[in-house]
């Protein structure tokens, strides 16, 4: 379905566009599906790409009224939001995992301990996410166009 639009990712000044299309709508709540863009089809990274899988929906908040299902839309994003979410998900885990390691060396630990005291470190971290998702979902925020208006 997303053969509706050429543009696929564009980096402007400060956001990021994606090109989708509108699965569904619950009320206010409208949940759009980005897929696989042609350009992925040739990449030699696509398997371990985490944005190469069968596509993703992104649910967006919207008041007109002026959408509809299947349509095809585009959304906008800042570029701050990506950088904010790769630490989230990747940078403060990673330095939890690390730091424990090191501690655990530093304590005369055995080497099992310590790995599975940082990998341990995990669990609290997604769990106090989880509890703060609503503020991270009013801090990652993607606002919904239409293509062909």
């Amino acid at each position: 379905m997303s053969w509706f639009c050429y543009v696929g990712i564009t980096i402007m000044k400060d956001s990021v566009n994606h090109c989708g299309i509108i699965e569904r709508m619950d009320g206010h709540r409208i949940h759009v599906r980005i897929d696989r863009e042609p350009s992925c089809a040739g990449c030699s990274a696509k398997s371990v790409c985490m944005g190469a899988g069968k596509g993703h929906v992104v649910e967006v908040t919207d008041y007109t009224g002026s959408f509809r299902a299947n349509e095809a839309v585009m959304l906008e994003g800042r570029n701050y939001m990506g950088l904010q979410a790769v630490v989230l998900a990747f940078v403060i885990p990673l330095s939890l995992i690390v730091a424990l390691i090191v501690l655990g060396a530093c304590l005369g630990w055995r080497e099992s301990a310590s790995a599975l005291a940082g990998l341990s470190s995990l669990f609290p971290y997604y769990i106090i996410l989880y509890f703060f998702r609503g503020r991270l979902r009013k801090r990652f925020v993607f606002t919904i166009k239409k293509i062909n208006s």
